[in-house]
């Protein structure tokens, strides 16, 4: 029988030398106590923001940090089809990097560049606002004139006289109310100077990398951020399009209805404008957009202002059926909640409660919804 030349040795299996595969141990699932912890924190904040005044910057941390992760995507998808042959050089780290960098520079110096602009276009408005200030002056006194002669006697005799009179009047109410302008103009200064911190945080953490190994907390703090940024994208493209199309009805009725019938407003474009700004505040813009409109309306002619009011009545209606196929279908809210949330948080929190409340409540759904509550 032949032996095998083959040493014991040469029968032992190789060691390989490849480096071991490093298993990363799965998260474990996080206790009651860390999801409460994380509800509790998410609630704190919402409130300290409410309490402090930090609505504007909170809002402006969403859009930095969704206009950041659009414009990065939108970035990096031209990239790759303009040049694919230099990602093979430059690197797909550089690469993916890049695009976050040019859209989060984007985001945080675009406002600059467009105060730049407004300060350079303003100069001519501002030699001219003796002029304009005179006309509006002129203006007033003129529609106050005519409602004298065509309110009764009893109300009319409450209205001033004429441009001097009218002067005379905003001059007193300037007087009296100079303290609280001062306060208001701090307030709005304050406000702005958040919003632009807010849109530097929000623009650098679109960019920002998270660690690969998270613990528990941090965890879930991530999963209810995810679910406020999804609430907020949705109330923001559900606000757009109503915006949009309450301004394309306004834009119809001054420009070519009303003309059909001899009537046209003053400061159209403004009043245009207006109703896209103010449309993107749920329920109470619209209602400012109503009084306004009906106000112009009035100081034109009767008929006017009664054109205005069934055209508005007419777009209030129609209203319920936009915010019930808009609102309702991405965030699952019913005019009458939204209402009834926005009455209470005005109630508790001013006028920032009426911005607030329909994304806090979107947020609160959301996470109802993800915990199969409702």
């Amino acid at each position: 029988m032949a032996r095998s030349n083959k040493s014991p040795e040469s029968v032992v299996p190789a060691r390989s030398t490849a480096a071991p595969t490093r298993v990363t141990p799965a998260t474990p699932p996080a206790s009651r106590s860390i999801v409460i912890a994380s509800y509790l924190l998410i609630a704190g904040g919402l409130l300290l923001v409410m309490w402090k005044d930090l609505l504007p910057g909170l809002l402006f941390v969403c859009i930095g940090f969704l206009a950041t992760r659009s414009l990065a995507r939108g970035v990096e998808s031209l990239v790759r089809r303009a040049a694919p042959s230099s990602i093979s050089r430059i690197g797909k780290p550089v690469v993916s990097s890049l695009p976050g960098v040019l859209a989060a520079a984007f985001v945080v110096l675009a406002p600059i560049a467009l105060v730049a602009l407004a300060f350079a276009e303003a100069r001519e408005f501002v030699l001219n606002a003796p002029e304009q200030y005179k006309e509006l002056l002129d203006y007033i006194a003129r529609t106050v004139l005519e409602l004298r002669l065509k309110l009764p006697e009893q109300v009319s005799m409450y209205l001033p006289d004429g441009a001097a009179e009218v002067q005379r009047m905003v001059a007193s109410y300037l007087r009296t109310q100079a303290g609280a302008l001062a306060l208001t103009g701090r307030a709005w200064l304050g406000g702005l100077l958040f919003a632009y911190v807010g849109l530097i945080v929000g623009a650098l953490a679109g960019v920002a990398r998270g660690p690969l190994v998270q613990g528990p907390l941090a965890t879930q703090l991530e999963q209810r951020i995810r679910l406020f940024g999804e609430a907020f994208r949705q109330i923001v493209a559900a606000q757009f399009w109503i915006a949009a199309f309450n301004t394309l009805l306004t834009a119809a009725f001054l420009l070519l209805l009303l003309p059909l019938w001899g009537l046209r407003l003053p400061y159209e474009p403004a009043l245009i404008t207006l109703t896209f700004v103010a449309g993107l505040v749920p329920i109470v813009g619209n209602l400012l957009c109503n009084t306004v409109l009906t106000l112009v309306g009035l100081s034109v002619s009767p008929a006017a202002a009664a054109a205005c009011l069934v055209f508005l009545i007419v777009i209030h209606k129609g209203e319920y059926v936009i915010n019930a196929k808009v609102v309702g279908s991405k965030t699952h809210m019913a005019v009458w909640e939204l209402l009834a949330v926005m009455f209470v948080a005005e109630a508790v929190f001013g006028p920032a409660g009426l911005v607030a409340a329909p994304l806090f409540y979107a947020y609160v759904k959301k996470e109802l919804e993800a915990n199969r509550l409702v």
